[in-house]
């Protein structure tokens, strides 16, 4: 039986709630995948990691259900897996990068466009995401997203972050009057039910606030076409 492992950041101050959410994200992204045996395990969570790797035997896709790729995919977790125990461990893109969320962002920001009235053409979309002050590399794929933005029809694209300039607070108080805001995060965390609230009140911002996008309900089938997609390359390399 093939295996997929969903691994997140989780919680360090409060694993539970964090592990019950990627629990139950597992639980759908298992409806699409019949005849797999489908587990998850936050990196925050005492014994989550070391015994989602048991469930999971040898040789299981890792998902990250992280928005870049940077320390935490390239090192951080590979270090994790293998003092947990995983043999042959293959990992596919980080949710953040996978096929088609760009293209799902966009459906989503048109949408809550046209629930407002706008024509696509008029709206600027601020993508808010976590950043780092360490790598460039999750700030690269929020500007990516924002590319994707502009390209697929918006007015305008900006990026602005919690952990890095420019700040979202600064960056949302020179908005257009037709604006929303797209959460780049993986799930609802605290950086998007305190943080991101608190610096668009700070900003003033008073348009739509989109739900963070790795919550949507068309990710779990991102993340089975993904996980497919490298046990079938698995395959063909022999």
């Amino acid at each position: 039986m093939p295996s997929l492992m969903i691994v997140s950041h989780g919680q360090p101050s409060d694993p539970a709630p964090a592990e019950a959410a990627l629990a139950d994200l597992a639980r759908a992204v298992a409806a699409h995948l019949p005849g797999w045996r489908v587990v998850s395990a936050t990196l925050a969570g005492p014994g989550a990691l070391a015994a989602a790797v048991a469930a999971a035997g040898p040789g299981a896709v890792v998902h990250p259900l992280f928005m870049a790729d940077g320390w935490f995919t390239a090192r951080h977790l590979p270090d994790r897996l293998a003092q947990a125990g995983a043999q042959g461990a293959r990992l596919t893109a980080p949710l953040g990068l996978l096929p088609g969320l760009a293209d799902l962002a966009l459906a989503r920001a048109a949408e809550a466009a046209a629930a407002q009235g706008w024509a696509a053409g008029d709206t600027t979309v601020l993508v808010a995401a976590h950043g780092s002050f360490r790598s460039e590399a999750p700030a690269r794929v929020a500007r990516d997203l924002a590319a994707r933005l502009v390209a697929g029809g918006l007015a305008a694209a900006q990026t602005a972050f919690i952990d890095q300039d420019p700040q979202i607070a600064a960056v949302a108080a020179d908005l257009p009057a037709r604006s929303l805001c797209l959460p780049f995060f993986a799930a609802g965390g605290g950086h998007v039910t305190d943080d991101l609230p608190r610096a668009l009140a700070q900003a003033g911002f008073v348009g739509p606030v989109l739900p963070p996008i790795g919550g949507d309900a068309q990710v779990p089938a991102l993340i089975a076409a993904a996980a497919r997609d490298q046990a079938d390359r698995a395959l063909a390399a022999g």
